[in-house]
């Protein structure tokens, strides 16, 4: 008989079994074959590695459909065994080959009493795994053929003998290799159900053992006598330890669960490493305040040059708790004196340095927890202690490490605090930073209250907007600005310079830094609020001296204003506001950025196409706004503003805003556009000396803004001589230093018009520049 053939290589079908199977290419290619040509039978053999099967089964399609997981798949139910003799050509994809039936042998005695023994073995095999229903259908089954070739679904059974019993025709033969398989699988399931026996007895033993021991432990313990060790040190360690009265007794019920516990169960590893945190944690250990106003202030004038306001800020807190130290007055319901500060500014104005700085004028220890780039929640509040591997939150180990429940704790850029799926961080500080709370903060690793009223927190971030408002809500908010140029050339000389000739190895008699060559790297080398760009200039320039006298220089070296390009090569800035105010339809504004102060451009340009406003440089939705307004009011006072032909507004304007790789946004630039698009449609340029802030709405009214003293700071640094600044703005310059507002003309305004005509060129010096 020729038939279509399907190969399978993790199943082996044996005559009389169903079975389902999942549908690839070939077997599918079979099985539509045997559909179309051979009235749904095919050949079914097993796939083997060094040959083609030399016997299988001709197997009638049952049914087709998919599986639960939505793949193809087709019921198969066999028939009787063939023999394959070799391949033959057929129709359609799939394999064809020709098979000729097989004598299974005679039935006689001898085959009835194997049958009947066999039978007795798979009865008893099934017993043990009570599968009662297939016993029944096995107790049916008359027919030794229709027995031996039931062992296909036998879980015991390897493909490999499988295999082998469809290769054997001869149901005697079949039935003895059956009866000895099935004998050793029964006798190797007696010794696994025995060693596992003696297993089970084993864990009764050690649980009676275990329950025996705690017995013997309550006897001698009533005796005094031979008490054991472990659970009875952590005992004798609480009692001894100076601790809080309701923490107390959590470790000691702790302690109790310990001495109830086997040594070596896990919950005896974390009940001991829990009473370890508790213990080394200082609960009642504090540090005496420095009571010395004027040291206290000398320490912090010492260490920093400026920052008056957290100056300031320290001494009134250090003056306040030491007089209510002196009256005996003690702050009710737990909550202590401490205080959250959060200090703002750009990089490198000293933020971080002056926690330490505060703890030493305090008298305090210091600790700092980096909070950039925290994403779990877990970090603050601690792990719970079901966890492998869990640990207090960062507040609790910061408290063990400074050994003192009154430290100054540093809260490192808080605004780079993240969140996802594990929490939010930020969330969890809420209750670490409100002082009417965190007298009673509680961290999931420790359970029990812990009193963080007495520490002061000092928070650093760049930017304030990044700080969630319910958290910034809970913090005192010290902004900290850029420092001026003289403030750049004291800190150098007083600070940076010692600090980098000792790291070079250098002493005064060998280098000697001018204040001219300082203020020229303040000025032209660097532009930037802080001072770290500058400290790295002046160690590039002491390692070139030390290469000098290495290389036998004899005598003094001095770093003055005219050899600096030899040190640090030529200046990296240089005033550029006259150069690209230059032409019409440049303005130059002033904006704050994470990094502080800085100058910003608005470039205004009439060119031919739909008239329309197109905008470009990484513009956020509020500045888009501004140049929308900016546009519509320069269009409706046109005549005011002093243009002559208003039809250029009525072409395509295109605006924008260098450098377009920065993203940029908020409403401060609204009189910068309606200048330079001014600019461009009187053809007078914009004063090269001038800079200008504001928001302006559509009746040109120039309305406050925020960040006065850092942009005053950044048009310094710029070289700007004058600036434009919202009336509204006024009281904001009390906190400009006072170099600054003499090197600046500063001009409040209130309305853009006179705005605009005080900062453009005049008409006729326009004319002759344009001639």
């Amino acid at each position: 008989m020729q038939l279509p053939i399907l190969f399978l290589g993790e199943l082996v079908v044996l005559p009389g079994m169903v079975v389902p199977i999942e549908l690839d290419e070939s077997s599918r290619s079979a099985v539509d074959t045997a559909r179309a040509s051979s009235d749904g039978r095919l050949v079914v053999a097993p796939r083997l590695s060094d040959r083609y099967a030399s016997y299988g089964v001709i197997a009638e399609i049952v049914q087709e459909g998919r599986l639960a997981s939505g793949e193809p798949a087709a019921v198969l139910r066999a028939g009787r065994r063939v023999k394959i003799s070799s391949g033959v050509a057929g129709p359609g994809t799939a394999l064809w080959v020709e098979t000729d039936d097989v004598d299974t042998g005679t039935v006689d005695d001898g085959v009835r009493e194997l049958a009947k023994e066999y039978k007795s073995l798979v009865i008893a095999t099934l017993q043990r795994r009570d599968a009662w229903q297939v016993i029944d259908n096995v107790q049916k089954i008359t027919d030794p053929d229709q027995l031996a070739d039931l062992a296909g679904y036998a879980s015991w059974l390897s493909d490999d003998r499988k295999r082998e019993l469809l290769e054997t025709p001869e149901v005697a033969e079949r039935l003895r290799l059956l009866t000895e398989w099935t004998r050793d699988h029964i006798a190797e399931t007696e010794v696994n159900d025995k060693i596992a026996g003696d297993v089970r007895e084993g864990m009764e033993k050690s649980q009676r053992e275990f329950l025996l021991r705690q017995q013997l432990n309550a006897i001698r313990k009533e005796l005094g006598e031979d008490e054991p060790d472990g659970a009875d040190d952590y005992r004798s360690r609480v009692e001894a330890a100076d601790l809080p009265e309701q923490v107390r007794e959590a470790a000691l019920r702790e302690v109790g669960k310990l001495e109830r516990s086997s040594d070596s169960t896990p919950e005896a590893g974390w009940i001991r490493t829990w009473l370890d945190t508790v213990l080394d944690l200082p609960w009642n250990t504090t540090t005496t305040d420095n009571t010395d106003i004027a040291a206290a202030r000398q320490v912090l004038d010492a260490d920093h040059h400026g920052l008056e306001d957290v100056k300031d800020r320290m001494i009134e807190y250090l003056a306040v708790r030491s007089r209510r130290a002196e009256r005996g007055m003690h702050v009710v319901g737990g909550r202590g004196s401490g205080a959250v500060l959060a200090l703002a500014g750009p990089p490198g104005v000293g933020k971080t340095s002056l926690g330490e700085s505060v703890a030493r004028a305090l008298g305090r220890k210091f600790v700092r927890v980096a909070l950039g780039g925290v994403r779990d929640e877990a970090e603050i509040r601690g792990h719970r202690r079901t966890y492998v591997g869990a640990l207090p939150g960062r507040i609790v180990r910061a408290i063990g490490e400074a050994g003192s429940m009154n430290p100054v704790v540093l809260l490192d850029e808080i605004d780079k605090v993240g969140s996802d799926y594990r929490g939010d961080p930020s969330s969890a500080l809420l209750e670490v930073l409100d002082p009417a709370q965190n007298h009673t903060f509680r961290d999931h690793y420790l359970e029990v209250d812990l009193d963080l009223s007495d520490v002061l927190f000092l928070a650093t971030a760049n930017v304030i907007e990044n700080i969630p408002g319910p958290l910034l809500d809970r913090m005192e908010l010290v902004t900290i600005d850029g420092y001026t140029e003289d403030d750049k050339i004291n800190i150098a000389r007083d600070f940076l310079l010692p600090k980098q000739r000792e790291l070079a190895a250098l002493d005064a008699d060998e280098v000697e830094i001018t204040d001219a060559a300082l203020r020229e790297i303040a000025a032209n080398y660097t532009r930037e609020p802080g001072v770290r760009q500058l400290e790295r200039l002046l160690a590039k320039g002491l390692r070139k001296v030390a290469t000098r006298l290495a290389q036998g220089v004899d005598g003094k070296v001095i770093i003055d204003e005219p050899n600096l390009t030899e040190f640090l090569g030529r200046p990296r800035f240089t005033p550029e506001a006259h150069e690209r105010t230059s032409v019409p339809g440049v303005a130059t504004g002033l904006a704050v950025t994470g990094l502080g102060g800085d100058v910003l451009f608005v470039e205004a340009n009439a060119v031919d196409g739909e008239r329309g406003l197109t905008l470009t440089g990484q513009l956020g939705e509020v500045m888009k706004e501004s140049a929308h307004i900016a546009l519509s009011y320069v269009r409706a006072h046109a005549e005011q503003l002093g243009i002559a032909d208003p039809s250029v507004l009525d072409r395509r304007i295109h605006v924008h805003v260098p450098a377009g790789a920065i993203p940029k946004d908020g409403p401060s630039a609204g009189v910068t556009m309606v200048t330079a698009l001014t600019s461009m449609a009187t053809g007078r340029p914009v004063r090269g000396d001038v800079g200008m802030t504001g928001e302006v709405t559509l009746n040109g009214r120039v309305l406050p803004i925020g960040g006065v003293k850092q942009k005053l700071l950044a048009a310094q640094r710029a070289g700007l001589s004058a600036v434009f600044v919202p009336q509204r703005n006024e009281p904001d310059l009390d906190e400009v230093p006072a170099e600054v507002l003499e090197a600046l003309t500063v001009v409040p305004s209130t309305d853009v018009a006179a705005l605009v005509e005080a900062a453009l060129e005049p008409a006729d010096r326009a004319a002759s520049v344009a001639a």
